[in-house]
């Protein structure tokens, strides 16, 4: 253990376990109870009943809860309302109290209907069911460790914050205002998808960056006069094939042409095409990077009487490594080694809310939860065997992190 950690390190993860164990049947309990309730992203109804189950969750463990809810915008199909819960501890900032924000999501990506045709079950140490993994294992998982410390009297911290969104699988367009204001105030964030299917936890997740390339040329007869024309088609495949040999430029950076669309006759000369293009990168200075040669490939389309327009339609920022995530990762793995646990750490080109607190600058590690693993598929699972550890795990980091400096994780 680094003097650091011995420093500020509150809680022995190998004390914590026999309390997780303890409680490993609740838990499974719970989680099958959650998992009952459909709560697809646009299922508000059923996301809100998970809601409700948290909040009166929160409230026994002396959190103040709000039910924020939130709007996906004009045109915008509705979501359910996103959980803030928050409690005080009694260590003050100006005495090394840490501000830890826990964030985990309600919905699914499965629609009404799949609870009742794929009901909860255990198979050996497996549990599946929609949601088993992502996140209601983990969700599940951040409540249980809250409960462990807190009834062990520990309150070595400034402030915990337990933040539960409602559309993180249709890439968190309604709740990630509420996400970056709550963050914003954060010493660290602790996210609670669960992690790799080998336990590895999740260090480092790729950005993404959405664009609209809008190519206009001129249109014209095809058989009688197409030397008027200026052909946007020709011009917008010249474009796919500049800008998917941007890839491996620069490490960590991934162009992909998705969508291509243009014309409207076989016998007009194409007048107007469109490219859909997603940009994944490490870095937000790969994200500009990229951006910047997609500017530069359009500048010069190769047809003559073309023009090409660039268009950012969205941006979800990298979760990006530091020496302070470094910090964080280094105590996880001294309290693993107290439980016997190998942990190690994986960089993934997914998103999820984990980008959204990194981008606002808060130290975040991610995969808290149980392993588990098949995601959005019939075949989630989740591996009941690391219920408790993982747990135990996620307590110890939590009373860890609560009294250490945000420089001293450097």
């Amino acid at each position: 253990m680094t003097a650091a950690s011995r420093q500020h390190a509150a809680v022995d993860a190998a004390a914590l376990l026999p309390h997780a164990e303890a409680r490993r049947e609740q838990y499974l309990a719970e989680l099958a109870a959650l998992v009952a309730v459909d709560s697809g992203s646009w299922s508000p109804a059923g996301v809100n009943r998970v809601a409700d189950w948290c909040a009166e969750r929160l409230g026994a463990l002396g959190f103040a809860t709000e039910r924020l809810p939130v709007d996906t915008g004009p045109g915008g199909r509705p979501v359910g309302d996103v959980l803030l819960g928050r409690r005080r501890g009694r260590l003050a900032p100006e005495d090394g109290g840490q501000r830890i924000l826990l964030v985990a999501h309600m919905d699914t990506v499965f629609e009404d209907g799949t609870a009742a045709a794929r009901p909860f079950r255990t198979d050996g140490p497996l549990a599946h069911g929609p949601g088993v993994s992502d996140d209601k294992g983990g969700l599940l998982a951040g409540l249980t460790a809250l409960q462990i410390l807190l009834d062990t009297g520990w309150e070595d911290f400034a402030e915990l914050v337990f933040l539960a969104t409602s559309d993180e699988e249709v890439g968190s367009p309604a709740s990630r205002p509420v996400t970056e204001a709550v963050a914003a105030g954060a010493d660290y964030a602790l996210c609670l998808e669960c992690a790799r299917e080998n336990g590895d936890l999740v260090l480092a997740r790729k950005g993404v960056a959405d664009f609209r390339i809008t190519v206009t040329g001129r249109a014209a007869h095809a058989g009688i006069e197409p030397e008027r024309g200026a052909n946007a088609a020709l011009a917008a495949a010249h474009l796919v094939v500049a800008l998917q040999a941007l890839n491996g430029r620069w490490p960590g950076v991934t162009v992909n042409v998705g969508v291509v669309r243009a014309g409207t006759r076989t016998n007009i000369v194409c007048p107007e095409a469109e490219l859909n293009v997603e940009v994944r990168a490490t870095t937000t200075a790969g994200l500009r990077e990229a951006h910047a040669a997609l500017e530069e490939a359009a500048a010069a389309t190769g047809v003559p009487g073309t023009a090409a327009r660039v268009e950012q339609l969205d941006l979800c920022p990298p979760m990006e490594e530091s020496p302070a995530v470094h910090g964080m990762l280094a105590l996880a793995r001294e309290a693993a080694a107290q439980l016997g646990i190998p942990l190690g750490a994986a960089a993934t080109g997914g998103v999820g809310d984990a980008n959204i607190t990194s981008g606002v600058g808060v130290p975040t590690l991610d995969g808290l939860g149980p392993v588990g693993g098949a995601d959005h598929s019939p075949e989630e699972w989740l591996d009941t065997t690391t219920v408790a550890p993982r747990i135990a795990l996620l307590a110890a980091l939590v009373a860890a992190l609560g009294g250490r400096p945000p420089a001293a994780a450097g």
